[in-house]
C-alpha cells in the first residue's frame, strides 16, 4: 500500500481542463496535467483494497493498486511495466477511457475516487520521456503469417500481441492512416493523433507491417488473404450507423456524426475539402440527435468550428445528477455526463423524438420534435409514447445524427467470406474467436457490438491468445 492515510490526509485533485475561451480556438488537448508532485500524491490515495474493485471494473483487467504504488514510490519504470503487462496502449485509455475503474473505486462511494485516468495517462508520458518504451523486437519468429484487418484499437492489440509472440503480422487498412477509431472517430481535442503515431513507430520497428489505403473485399479479395495467411483477424469495428429514416430526410444539411468528425480529423491533417464537399457548422445553428460520447464530440467539434448555436436531443429521460437507490456502487452509474464539450457551449434536451425535418430549397432549415415519456409494459420493457400536444419545431441548418451503431458492414468482406452473423449482425464467433470460417477470427466491436476502446481493446488481446493457440498447432 502506497500510504496508508494517503486518502485520509490528500484530497482529490484533478488535473483540469485548459480554460475555454483558450480552447474553443484550436483543436490541442483539452485535458492538462498535473506535476510529478501531485501525481505521486494523488497514487498515495489508492487503498489497496483487499478486494480491488477497481481491478474488476476494468475490461483489461489493469493491476491498478499494484502501478499505483509503483507511482507514489517514484518508480515510474515498474508503473510503466506493470500497466503494459494487460494493456497495449494505457496512453489511449489515460485519455478517452470513461474510466469504469474510478467508478468503481472504494473512494468513490463518498465521490473521492482515486484520480486513476491521469494517472494512468501520466505514467506513459514519464516512462516514454525517460526513455522505458523502446521496441522489443522478437528473437523467436514462428514463420507463421496473420492478417489483421482494420487498425482501430481491437487490431492493434491483437497485432502487438501476435508480434511479440513471433508471428509475422500485416495490418490492413482501408483509410489513408492507421489507427481506425482512434485516428478518425475521435476528436484531436481529446486524443492527439501525435500519441497513436509515437506508438506505431514502436511498432513499426518491432516488425509490424501496415498497409493502408487498402480495403479488403473491394481493394483485394477477401479470399486471397485466406490463402496468403495462415489466419485471418477481422477488426473492422461496429460502423454501420443507426440511422432515422423520417420525412426531410434526404434533405441536405444532414450528416451521420462519423462523417462529420472524420472529415474534421481529416482537415486537422493537413487534408482539403471543396466547399461543396466540407461539412461545416460555421454560422449554423447545429442540432446533434443522440446523448452519447460521440455526439458530444460533435458539440465540441461544431463550437470549434464557430456554430451559432449547438443544442443537443436525446430521446432517452434526463438521468439523475447521483446514483439511483437501484443503481448501487461499485456498478457504472447511470448519471448525467456534463463532458468539457457541454461546458464550451450547448444547450442539451431530454425525452424528444424527431419526427421529420423540414427542408427549403433542398437543404434542411427545421426540425419537427415531439416530447415522449416512457413507461413498462407488462413484460417488464420499456414502451415510449408521445406526450399529446407537444409536437414543436426547431431551427437547425446542420443536423448530426449520433445515435449509436448497429453492427459491422456486411457489404463487402463480411458478404464475400460467406460469415455467419448473429441475432444483432454482428459477425458471429465461438469462445476462441473463431467464425464460420476455420481460419477466420473476429473481434472488437465487429464481434461484440460497439463499445468502449478499452473493451475493444481487452477483447483484440483475448483473441490474439486464441489465435496464437490455433497457430501453434495447425
Amino acid at each position: 500500500m502506497a500510504d496508508p492515510r494517503g486518502f485520509i490526509n490528500i484530497a482529490r485533485k484533478d488535473g483540469g481542463n485548459r480554460p475555454i475561451a483558450e480552447r474553443i480556438d484550436d483543436f490541442g488537448e483539452v485535458e492538462q496535467t498535473l506535476n510529478e508532485v501531485d501525481r505521486q500524491q494523488q497514487a498515495s490515495r489508492c487503498m489497496d483494497c483487499g478486494i480491488p474493485f477497481c481491478h474488476w471494473a476494468c475490461p483489461v483487467g489493469s493491476k491498478i493498486p499494484e502501478w499505483q504504488d509503483a507511482v507514489y514510490k517514484g518508480d515510474w519504470r515498474l508503473a510503466s511495466e506493470i500497466l503494459h503487462s494487460t494493456n497495449s496502449f494505457p496512453e489511449f485509455t489515460g485519455r478517452i477511457c470513461p474510466n469504469p475503474c474510478e467508478k468503481s473505486c472504494v473512494l468513490a462511494i463518498h465521490e473521492e475516487a482515486v484520480t486513476i485516468r491521469e494517472n494512468e495517462a501520466s505514467v506513459v508520458e514519464k516512462a516514454f520521456h525517460l526513455g522505458y518504451i523502446t521496441p522489443k523486437i522478437p528473437q523467436y519468429r514462428s514463420g507463421k503469417k496473420v492478417a489483421v484487418v482494420g487498425s482501430g484499437p481491437a487490431g492493434l492489440s491483437v497485432a502487438d500481441l501476435l508480434n511479440q509472440a513471433g508471428h509475422t503480422v500485416t495490418v490492413f487498412e482501408k483509410d489513408d492512416a492507421i489507427g481506425g477509431l482512434l485516428r478518425y472517430g475521435i476528436p484531436d481535442f481529446k486524443l492527439s493523433k501525435k500519441v497513436i503515431d509515437r506508438r506505431l513507430h514502436v511498432f513499426e520497428q518491432e516488425g509490424i507491417e501496415f498497409k493502408t489505403g487498402t480495403a479488403i473485399g473491394e481493394d483485394l479479395a477477401g479470399k486471397e488473404l485466406l490463402t496468403s495467411f495462415d489466419a485471418v483477424v477481422l477488426t473492422i469495428g461496429a460502423m454501420k450507423p443507426r440511422d432515422l429514416p423520417v420525412e426531410g430526410r434526404e434533405l441536405e444539411g444532414i450528416h451521420f456524426a462519423m462523417d462529420f468528425l472524420k472529415q474534421q480529423n481529416k482537415v486537422n491533417r493537413g487534408e482539403s475539402f471543396t466547399n461543396g464537399e466540407r461539412l461545416l457548422a460555421l454560422g449554423k445553428e447545429v442540432l446533434v440527435i443522440g446523448g452519447g460520447d460521440t455526439g458530444s464530440d460533435c458539440v465540441g467539434t461544431s463550437n470549434r468550428q464557430k456554430a451559432k448555436l449547438v443544442t443537443q436531443i436525446e430521446i432517452l429521460p434526463q438521468p439523475p445528477k447521483k446514483r439511483a437507490a437501484g443503481n448501487p456502487w461499485p456498478y457504472w452509474p447511470n448519471v448525467q455526463k456534463t463532458s468539457s464539450s457541454h461546458q464550451e457551449g450547448c444547450e442539451r434536451k431530454w425525452s424528444l423524438n424527431t419526427k421529420r425535418f423540414i427542408g427549403e430549397n433542398g437543404k434542411v432549415k427545421q426540425v419537427e420534435l415531439v416530447e415522449v415519456e416512457w413507461s413498462k409494459g407488462d413484460n417488464g420493457q420499456w414502451i415510449m409514447n408521445e406526450k399529446p400536444e407537444t409536437t414543436h419545431i426547431v431551427n437547425a441548418e446542420l443536423v448530426l445524427l449520433s445515435m449509436g451503431f448497429v453492427s459491422p458492414v456486411h457489404e463487402g468482406l463480411v458478404s464475400e467470406l460467406e460469415l455467419e452473423l448473429d441475432s444483432r449482425g454482428n459477425i458471429r464467433v465461438d469462445d476462441g474467436f473463431q467464425t464460420s470460417q476455420p481460419n477466420v477470427f473476429a473481434a472488437g466491436d465487429a464481434a461484440s457490438g460497439a463499445s468502449l476502446v478499452v473493451t475493444a481493446i481487452a477483447k483484440g488481446r483475448e483473441a490474439a491468445k486464441k489465435v496464437h493457440h490455433y497457430l501453434s498447432e495447425i
